[in-house]
């Protein structure tokens, strides 16, 4: 039995001549993969220009229990982002998001808060016309309430360390080495006063945008194993001054 699903495509990978796996956020059933058909008809180059990373599709899946490869049918895109694929900077903010979630995100259950954070995230990237180089900061901030990571910004004080392990702000220098002085605590609050409508607000020079990246990053490593190196990052530290 069929069930129409929306989905948000987090990476393709290449299983054989004639198929490819591409993983999908869905709405109902959280992180799912599908076999993709390969080819060289135009049909086939039609379809596999749908299952670009970040694409919002809607399709009908056949889920079988116990299975960790499922089959669809009748995709077909919600949204054009001709934006993203056509600008450099959106391009290669929309390379990193895919390779953020698609490390970040494996749980496969339903998650209506996170997809729908997600795709309007997406559809705000293609529109934006001003702050693009601050947009993936503002999205690694804000993508943390979701993933059940964002620091707790109430804590903080003047004179306070950041404790990055646990999140909050402390008095104490903490013992482990996860942690940021009293002097760049406070770029987490700042972090936090970033919204969609005012990103093009934030003054950043490129070394001190690669710096909060890495603080970011970081953070994310500490509370998720699965994070890991990514390639993509310094894509943008060459681009964003």
């Amino acid at each position: 039995m069929y069930e129409k699903l929306s989905g948000i495509v987090l990476h393709v990978l290449r299983y054989s001549d004639k198929n490819s796996i591409v993983h999908i956020l869905t709405d109902k059933c959280g992180r799912m993969a599908f076999m993709l058909p390969q080819g060289n008809t135009k049909n086939a180059r039609m379809r596999n220009a749908m299952f670009m990373p970040l694409s919002i599709i809607e399709f009908e899946a056949k889920i079988l229990p116990g299975r960790d490869l499922h089959t669809f049918r009748d995709a077909r895109p919600i949204t054009t982002l001709a934006n993203i694929y056509a600008d450099p900077s959106k391009n290669a903010i929309a390379m990193f998001m895919s390779e953020l979630l698609s490390r970040s995100i494996q749980e496969s259950e339903e998650n209506t808060g996170l997809f729908r954070f997600i795709a309007t995230s997406i559809e705000l990237l293609d529109s934006l016309e001003a702050g693009v180089a601050n947009f993936h900061i503002w999205f690694l901030y804000n993508l943390g309430a979701f993933l059940g990571i964002q620091p707790d910004v109430e804590s903080f004080r003047e004179g306070y360390w950041f404790d990055m392990a646990n999140g909050t702000f402390t008095r104490e220098c903490p013992s482990h080495q996860h942690r940021l002085s009293p002097t760049d605590a406070p770029i987490i609050v700042l972090l936090s006063r970033m919204t969609s409508r005012n990103l093009h607000h934030f003054r950043f020079s490129r070394t001190q945008r690669g710096e909060i990246l890495d603080i970011a990053l970081n953070y994310y490593r500490l509370h998720n194993t699965m994070v890991g190196n990514l390639r993509s990052p310094d894509i943008l530290k060459q681009l964003f001054v």
